[in-house]
């Protein structure tokens, strides 16, 4: 019993050095190609929107979101509770047509689309805060009590 518990374990720690070995071995090239991808890929890809913005929101909060968006709106897509870019397109249409949003429909909830999205919220949803483009506690507290 005892010779066999010694050969698992130098088994063992053959392998561990094996596996270490080969990593150090192919870390230097995998290192240069992944650096020079990355170069191109940074040089030739544009920022991409983020996936989902939801300021706080839970599932269900942003499902009614979504909900509303498809009746008047626009939104076509999944009522999934992540409000990604077309949800945020239909949102921006709404702010266009009535909180003087100016920027493009292009589904990026930036400091615009923030600041458009807070004059909704303090003509009917209780915020105070500035119009500075800024999701912080007071807007996500006003855009909860918009999707409830």
């Amino acid at each position: 019993m005892r010779p066999n518990a010694l050969g698992r374990t130098i088994a063992g720690v053959i392998a561990v050095v094996g596996l270490a070995a080969g990593s150090v071995a192919t870390a230097g090239t995998s290192f240069a190609a992944g650096a020079s991808t990355a170069h191109t890929a940074a040089v030739a890809q544009p920022a991409a929107v983020a996936a989902t913005q939801n300021f706080g929101l839970t599932t269900a909060e942003a499902k009614n979101v979504q909900n509303f968006l498809a009746e008047y709106w626009g939104y076509t897509g999944g009522i999934d509770g992540q409000l990604g870019t077309n949800s945020w397109k239909a949102f921006q249409r709404c702010l266009a047509t009535y909180w003087g949003y100016t920027g493009d429909i292009d589904g990026d909830p930036g400091p615009n689309t923030i600041k458009a999205l807070q004059r909704l919220l303090k003509d009917d949803y209780g915020y105070t805060g500035a119009i500075d483009g800024i999701a912080g506690a007071g807007t996500r507290a006003a855009f909860k009590r918009f999707a409830a």
